[in-house]
């Protein structure tokens, strides 16, 4: 059997802010929503412009406590050429992020931003 990679889904608290986020940080554009308002909830598909996986963003209507991270969950990742730009795009638009990282005797190759919700994204060198 061939598997092929879908869609990861995450809640979130405030659908709007998190579509600013990933659309304006991480380039991903809304490619699909739909709204089950009878079932208090929405979902948002966001993909690169390859379009080979989607992140689903989960909104319920009701939701007032905000989720909890859990510890079985590490992180997204996405990859660009242009590592040392991207900081600081990232940094000039004040978000939470760690400084470049890379393993001993080694240049950066990635470094870790944090969406509104609290989940990681690690950014790496293509």
């Amino acid at each position: 059997m061939k598997y092929k990679l879908e869609h990861a889904c995450i809640r979130v608290m405030n659908l709007e802010k998190s579509l600013e986020f990933y659309k304006k940080a991480l380039s991903l554009e809304e490619v699909k929503r739909l709204d089950y308002p009878e079932y208090k909830f929405t979902l948002v598909y966001l993909s690169d412009e390859n379009r080979n996986f989607e992140i689903e963003l989960t909104y319920n209507y009701d939701t007032k406590k905000k989720y909890e991270m859990g510890d079985g969950f590490s992180h997204f990742a996405l990859t660009v050429k242009d590592l040392e730009s991207s900081h600081l795009f990232h940094k000039n638009m004040g978000l939470e992020l760690t400084n470049l990282k890379g393993l001993a005797n080694e240049e950066p190759r990635y470094y870790f931003i944090t969406d509104p919700d609290g989940y990681n994204i690690e950014i790496i060198r293509e």
